[in-house]
Parts: structure tokens; C-alpha cells; sequence
């Protein structure tokens, strides 16, 4: 005899889906409707933060959870007559009760700390203690309670700062989310959680558009193991991510932050020096950062490393092992430095596993122009504080005064955020040939999607050797053009048109 009604059991298998769906697929969406029927209540095509109410709340969820516990409740009094896919269900079905009953506490640990771990363990109890029942996973509470908090962390460090509602803002929360989880969820809970440290992330994109953001959602989101009798987590205070920049520093500096060094390596070694590969704890992560600009020898030690998890301080010869994960990111297209013989192609497939591609601003805008109000409400939050909503409406009026339309941000999101501290500080934003160049990485990714006219082109290099210069006469006699051409070009290219 079944222990749901056929209506019971459609909600409890809809809501089973929805427990190991990607939340920021619009499969989500479909699931919750499936599951509530009429009760459903509409919101965005994506799921996404709204600066502008950012402490607003998903309905459906809870709606969901004050359904599904009398069913489940019901269910335990007769388990007997249960099927074992009903047993599977049944599991699933308090897996997911129990994390959106503590979903709340979970979000304020880090000021309360985990002694609701306690409640969590009696409401556990309650549900898997049934006399000579055998479930699927075995799950212990202490597993349990590590993947609540995971998927708590990740679910905030995704939605809180990976802002928009455009399809493209919805494609990368959902691509970080799998990177973290893997597309299948039930085969991230069984085995591969503590694997993940294994597959490195390639973040690629233009500068600008929030690949360190990226790299840190992705590296606050490790899965770290949570000890009952301690009522505490493994996760280290410190030394849990780590960035290098590889434009910042010389080959020789970030051989030596990255691997280390021993007394008397070098010139000024006085001393043995821990690389961040040695201190990153196996919960940790590091990040590199520009990762095109590594110089060749290294880019071979770093391989190494990929391949055996082991490397070498500088002047030492005892392997150490690196025991986190490597996070990179570049806004160079790696196939075609490949084929400059500056980049190695091994390198590149030890990489590639888990690639994301961060989308710049004006392709998120194209997709959705009003996601640029929550964005600049965002960015004003972070800027004012308490005044965010006054610079909000400032920056909006002074963009629709000043900027032309379809302005293509080429600093993407970290130019944003400059325009709107100018407009706080001093009332206007100047975007500057320097500016616009933004070392040509955006002109470059918008000729490789083929966006790019050759008006476009002219200005663009008019406006790039104006920069350099500084005078439209200058310019002029660089490029062979007039100067009246070479003036129209430069401010063309300036106020954003697309010739």
C-alpha cells in the first residue's frame, strides 16, 4: 500500500527534483510552479539579488517547506508498508525540510556560532531513527550539517555578488554553481565532495568583468568537514585564499611566492619562506590571477603541480605537497597565445576541465538595459551606505545627461564602479582614452564575436595612439590622416558610437 496519494507523490518527486537543481537554472522556476500549482507565485525569468530590496525573500520556497513537512511527518508513522523508492523520497524529502528549517541559522553561524547543530541532530533523529529501516545514503549528521553549510555559503556568495537579471548574469551564477557542485548533485553528495580540490577553474573574460569575484564565490564555497564533538569546522582563520597577480610581479618574485624559497637561495633569501602552494590549507584555494602573463619556465613548474600535486621551493630539493585548489584567470584568448608560442597547449588542457566565462557589461546590458539601474544601485550601496538610493538616482540622471546611448563600458563592471565614486565625490565621470582602451581587451573581444565595423576599427586605433599622445595633431601625423578626421574619430569613439 502506497504511503502518499498520487497528488502527495507528484509534489514529493517534484520537490525531490527541485532539491539537486541548479537554483540559478530556469528549471528552478519550472519545478517550484509544478510543485505549488496554483499556489505558485510569479516572479523574474532568473533568480537574482535586487540591490533595491536586497532582503527580499523566495515565496515559493516556503511555501514549499510548510507543505512538505505534515507529508513527511505522516510518512514516518508508516515506513513499514514503504516501497524502496518511497524510502528514497522520503530521505530526499527531509534532506531537503531540514536545511530550509535551518536555513536561517545557518546564514547567521558566523556571529552565533553551531550550537543549533544540536536541534538539527534531535530533528535527524527524529526522522532516521525508525526502527530497522535502511536508507540510501547513510548519511551521518555531521555530513549532513557540513553540506547545509556549503550549500548555504554557496548559494550567498553566488547570489550576493554576482548581480544582474540578464541571461548572461543567470548563465555565470549557474556555471560558478556547477563548478562548485557539478551538474549532478546527487553524484557531488555521494562521492566527489571531497575530490573537488582536484579539477583546477579557468575563469576567462574581459578585464573588468569580475573574475576575482568569481574566484572568491567559488573558493568561500568549499566543502569543509564540521566536527560534533568540537561543535566547530576544519576551515582555517587564515590562509584560506590566496591571489597572486602575474602583471604585478617579476617571473623571479612570483616563483618565490608561489612556491617558496629556502635561506640562501638567492640574493636577500636570509631566511626560509613559505610559498602560498605550501600554506594553503586542503580546505583553501589559491587564485592566479592573469594567469596569460606567466612567464614559460613557470608556467612549466605550475604544470607539474596540476599533474602530481608536488613542487619544489626555490633552492630546496624535498617535494611538498599542494593540497588546495588552483584557481586561474586571464583576459587573454589562451588558443591563440597557444598558437604565439606563448602559452603552453599542455598547461591549457590541464586547465580546461572547468572553464567559466565571465560576460562583460555591455553584453549584459544588451540583453536586459534596466539591469543597469540595479547594478548602479548595487555599487552605490557598497559606496554610501546609508545614501545609496540619493547617488543611485544621481548616477542614473547623469548618465542619461552625459553618456550617449549604448555606451560600451570597455572597463565593464570595475569602470561602472568607477563612474559611480566619481559621481559621489565630484559630480561627473570623464571616460578617458586610457579609459577606453582598457589595454584593448574589449575592442579584442568584441572583434572576436564579430561585433566590429571598420569604422569602428579607425576609431578605435585613432582613440588608442590619441591616448598615447595626447594631441589630435600628433595623432593626425602617426596614423596619416587629417586632423579634422582624425578629432571626429576620436570623440566618436569616445562618446561610445558604433560608427
Amino acid at each position: 500500500m502506497a504511503i502518499w496519494t498520487p497528488t502527495e507523490l507528484h509534489f514529493l518527486e517534484t520537490v525531490a527534483k527541485l532539491a539537486y537543481t541548479n537554483p540559478f537554472y530556469t528549471e528552478r522556476i519550472a519545478l517550484e510552479k509544478a510543485a505549488l500549482g496554483k499556489e505558485f507565485r510569479p516572479g523574474g525569468l532568473v533568480w537574482s539579488n535586487s540591490p533595491s530590496d536586497p532582503e527580499a525573500v523566495n515565496p515559493n520556497a516556503w511555501k514549499i517547506v510548510e507543505r512538505i513537512q505534515p507529508l513527511l511527518v505522516k510518512a514516518r508513522e508508516r515506513l513499514g508498508a514503504a516501497s524502496a523508492s518511497e524510502l528514497t523520497l522520503y530521505e530526499e524529502g527531509v534532506h531537503h525540510l531540514l536545511y530550509q528549517r535551518y536555513y536561517a541559522e545557518f546564514i547567521s553561524a558566523s556571529r552565533k556560532g553551531w550550537a543549533f547543530y544540536k536541534k538539527l541532530l534531535a530533528d535527524w533523529e527524529f526522522f532516521f531513527h525508525i526502527g530497522g529501516k535502511e536508507f540510501e545514503t547513510q548519511w551521518q549528521p555531521e555530513h549532513l550539517f557540513a553540506c547545509y553549510w556549503q550549500i548555504a555559503r554557496a548559494f550567498h556568495h553566488i547570489f550576493d555578488s554576482i548581480i544582474g537579471n540578464s541571461l548572461q548574469s543567470a548563465r555565470l551564477r549557474a556555471s560558478v554553481w556547477e563548478s562548485i557542485f557539478t551538474y549532478d548533485a546527487r553524484r557531488y553528495r555521494r562521492s566527489l565532495y571531497l575530490k573537488m580540490a582536484e579539477f583546477p577553474t579557468l575563469i576567462t573574460g574581459p578585464s573588468g568583468s569580475g573574475k576575482e569575484i568569481v574566484a572568491r564565490a567559488i573558493a568561500g564555497s568549499r566543502y569543509v568537514p564540521f566536527h560534533a564533538a568540537r561543535m566547530t569546522f576544519e576551515e582555517p582563520k587564515e590562509g584560506s585564499f590566496a591571489a597572486i597577480n602575474m602583471a604585478a610581479l617579476s617571473p623571479a618574485l612570483i616563483e618565490s611566492e608561489l612556491f617558496g624559497h629556502r635561506r640562501g637561495a638567492f640574493t636577500g633569501a636570509v631566511g626560509d619562506r613559505k610559498g602560498y602552494l605550501e600554506s594553503c590549507p586542503a580546505v583553501g584555494s589559491v587564485f592566479l590571477d592573469e594567469l596569460g602573463e606567466l612567464d614559460m619556465n613557470l608556467q612549466a613548474k605550475l604544470l607539474r603541480v596540476l599533474e602530481t600535486r608536488s613542487f619544489q621551493p626555490v633552492g630546496d630539493v624535498v617535494a611538498r605537497k599542494f593540497e588546495g585548489k588552483l584557481i586561474a584567470a586571464t583576459n587573454r584568448d589562451l588558443g591563440m597565445e597557444i598558437g604565439r608560442g606563448r602559452f603552453r597547449e599542455d598547461l591549457y588542457y590541464r586547465l580546461c576541465a572547468d572553464r567559466i566565462e565571465a560576460p562583460g557589461l555591455a553584453e549584459q546590458l544588451r540583453d536586459r538595459p534596466e539591469t543597469m539601474g540595479e547594478l548602479v544601485m548595487f555599487m552605490s550601496r557598497r559606496a554610501a551606505g546609508t545614501e545609496a538610493a540619493v547617488l543611485s538616482e544621481e548616477v542614473m540622471a547623469w548618465m542619461g545627461r552625459e553618456l550617449p546611448a549604448g555606451y560600451g563600458w570597455p572597463g565593464n563592471y570595475r569602470e561602472l564602479e568607477q563612474c559611480v565614486r566619481n559621481i559621489l565625490i565630484r559630480r561627473s565621470y570623464r571616460p578617458l582614452a586610457s579609459a577606453k582602451m582598457s589595454g584593448d581587451e574589449d575592442f579584442y573581444w568584441r572583434m572576436k564575436r564579430g561585433e566590429v565595423t571598420a569604422s569602428e576599427v579607425l576609431g578605435f586605433y585613432s582613440a588608442l595612439v590619441y591616448g598615447q599622445c595626447g594631441s589630435y595633431e600628433e595623432t593626425a601625423r602617426r596614423i596619416d590622416l587629417d586632423r579634422r578626421t582624425v578629432k571626429a574619430r576620436v570623440d566618436e569613439w569616445l562618446r561610445g558610437a558604433t560608427g
